[in-house]
């Protein structure tokens, strides 16, 4: 069973920072803190509102040590500044302005004429390109068929406590697996209930911020990651035994 990394999403750090119009805190010291405390790699979600992440936390992310996994809608204007700054990953998801988060999938499947260009584009940039979908077969196939070497599940509902849910996970973790794609998971993951979803075998990546950002308020950023870290690897361990 392959290894599975921790991707620490630190939106909400700058969430913070921008409700006062000040510099602090500041996300690019707590991707540190995060990378010092066993984080595999940063995620920073660039909205096309900049309501947390500014351009300027790309640019001083992509210096940092482990890879910067760049979130961002499928558009001209994010796949051009991904092309120029050239991070690691790209996760390209649906995004409303008037949504509080990522809210669902990405529509792979009725969306792929104006996908593929976009997907073509970063590759062609060196940047390993990730769609955001639900676990949803259609959606998998329609991934693969579009060269995304990359599928992210949306734990979203699983999260939510909705019946079904981790069986649906496990079928669509084989299935991506199946049709060659990495699979990585996330949205909504917490202490409680990161632990089946690590156990995946398929799964090689788990992506989780607002839950550790808001843990950290109580126990701190390092500590909140390295409990987290923990959880993830003993579910891990357990599955391989």
């Amino acid at each position: 069973m392959s290894a599975l990394r921790l991707g620490v999403n630190l939106d909400h750090v700058a969430t913070l920072r921008n409700a006062r119009g000040i510099a602090t805190p500041d996300p690019i010291r707590a991707a540190r803190i995060a990378i010092e405390a066993g984080a595999d790699g940063i995620t920073l979600h660039l909205r096309e509102d900049r309501r947390h992440i500014r351009d300027a936390d790309i640019r001083a992310a992509r210096a940092l040590a482990v890879p910067l996994n760049m979130e961002m809608a499928a558009t001209d204007e994010m796949v051009g500044i991904a092309c120029g700054l050239k991070p690691h990953a790209s996760c390209l998801v649906p995004e409303r302005r008037q949504e509080v988060t990522t809210e669902g999938g990405l529509d792979a499947a009725g969306t792929a004429e104006s996908l593929a260009p976009r997907i073509a584009a970063l590759r062609a940039a060196g940047i390993r390109v990730s769609l955001f979908v639900d676990p949803d077969p259609v959606q998998l196939e329609a991934a693969a068929r579009l060269g995304a070497p990359v599928v992210e599940l949306h734990t979203g509902a699983y999260a939510e406590g909705r019946a079904g849910e981790l069986d649906r996970l496990r079928a669509a973790a084989a299935r991506a697996a199946a049709l060659g794609l990495e699979v990585h998971a996330g949205h909504g993951l917490n202490y409680d209930n990161v632990g089946p979803i690590a156990a995946l075998p398929e799964v090689r990546e788990l992506n989780i911020g607002h839950f550790i950002v808001g843990e950290a308020v109580f126990v701190g950023l390092a500590e909140a990651i390295r409990r987290m870290r923990a959880i993830m690897d003993a579910a891990r361990r357990r599955t391989q035994r």
